[in-house]
């Protein structure tokens, strides 16, 4: 197995910043606006990301943890044991616009079941896709981010780890992984 960096620590940050920016030029004061990351690997950028924007914004957004493992299609597949991760919406989403936040959209079935789970917290008046990384040519259903890190093109043999530190100023590193 071998792996190399694509995205460094510094590339990150700027990332980020980037992907902060945009959402501010799109829900300005998020007054009807809610952060909604995904159950496991987004809960960490979900947590960078709201952090960067309340301070941008001067004013506490809205974040909540999602857990899709009982709306996959594949579910009943896996002959070993799913532990579910927790899911704490503490609020509704009715008529509010959702951020959904993954750390890389590949098939696009995380997304699809994410998009179910959601429905048991209201109905939503929009749903936009931020992922850290977007693996193109790859998916099975036709979902697409809204907000995008960076695209990356990928073999199906390859796989792309994120690795984000639980608190700020740690290193990050995102690798490319060849099984």
């Amino acid at each position: 197995m071998s792996k190399r960096i694509i995205i460094d620590n510094d590339l990150l940050q700027i990332m980020l910043d980037r992907l902060c920016q945009q959402l501010i030029e799109s829900h300005d004061t998020f007054s009807d606006s809610v952060l909604i990351a995904l159950q496991p690997r987004g809960v960490t950028l979900g947590n960078r990301i709201q952090k960067k924007l309340s301070k941008m914004v001067k004013k506490e957004i809205p974040l909540g943890y999602l857990d899709v493992t009982f709306f996959r299609d594949d579910f009943r597949r896996n002959e070993s044991l799913i532990k579910a991760n927790a899911t704490n919406v503490p609020f509704l989403i009715e008529d509010k616009k959702v951020i959904l936040i993954d750390d890389v959209l590949y098939t696009g079935r995380t997304i699809r079941a994410a998009m179910d789970a959601m429905l048991a917290f209201g109905r939503p008046k929009k749903v936009e896709l931020l992922s850290l990384i977007n693996r193109k040519y790859s998916r099975d259903m036709p979902i697409q981010p809204t907000f995008v890190g960076k695209e990356v093109i990928c073999l199906e043999s390859e796989k792309v780890l994120v690795e984000l530190s639980p608190q700020e100023g740690g290193k990050d590193t995102i690798w490319l992984v060849k099984k």
